[in-house]
């Protein structure tokens, strides 16, 4: 268990310009932060210069306070990853309106089973993925990129190329693909 014993620094986060900070920002300042990092974006983009500058700053000991758990991230999986990432750190998390405390017991606990709803939510995100995956190539659905030579007269003629003693690169430039294409092709056949 880390005792908090460095710096309270403050996260915030609207997602657009007519949103305000204020709020945000109070119940911060109430909390005794001294340093505020800030985003004025969506949640679900990745790029959040004012939490990756946070995360570079803080230290070990020092304590990280959002006014909502949901200001951390884009969903509960990107929430509790980075909540992972202080907490291995040595960083205390506080969430003024959540009443979640990482440095003690009822703190952990709320965590530990947003993280177990985490990970059920990504075992059904992997189960749905998987489930239209199969349903497309069901219906036919091909994926990744599209042969370059599907005609098996070209395959059988780089064959023969081959068996003459052409090589590869000049073989390779009589179909217009890769050489790495073309031997793929080559044992594929």
């Amino acid at each position: 268990m880390t005792t908090a014993t460095g710096t309270k620094i403050g996260y915030t986060r609207v997602s657009t310009v007519a949103q305000t900070l204020e709020q945000q920002q109070t119940a911060l300042d109430a909390a005794g932060v001294t340093k505020t990092f800030s985003d004025i974006m969506s949640g679900a983009r990745d790029d959040r210069p004012g939490l990756a500058a946070l995360l570079e700053y803080v230290r070990e000991g020092d304590t990280v306070v959002v006014w909502k758990l949901d200001r951390l991230g884009r969903d509960t999986l990107h929430i509790l990853e980075t909540v992972k990432a202080l907490t291995e750190r040595g960083i205390t998390l506080v969430s003024t309106s959540d009443g979640i405390d990482s440095s003690t017991a009822a703190g952990r606990m709320v965590i530990g089973v947003l993280a177990s709803m985490a990970e059920f939510e990504r075992e059904l995100i992997k189960e749905r993925t998987a489930l239209k995956r199969e349903a497309a190539k069901a219906n036919g659905t091909k994926f990744g990129a599209p042969r370059k030579v599907d005609d098996p007269e070209h395959i059988a003629t780089a064959r023969r190329m081959k068996e003459d003693g052409h090589t590869g690169k000049a073989i390779a430039k009589y179909l217009g693909v890769s050489r790495a294409t073309l031997y793929r092709y080559l044992a594929d056949a």
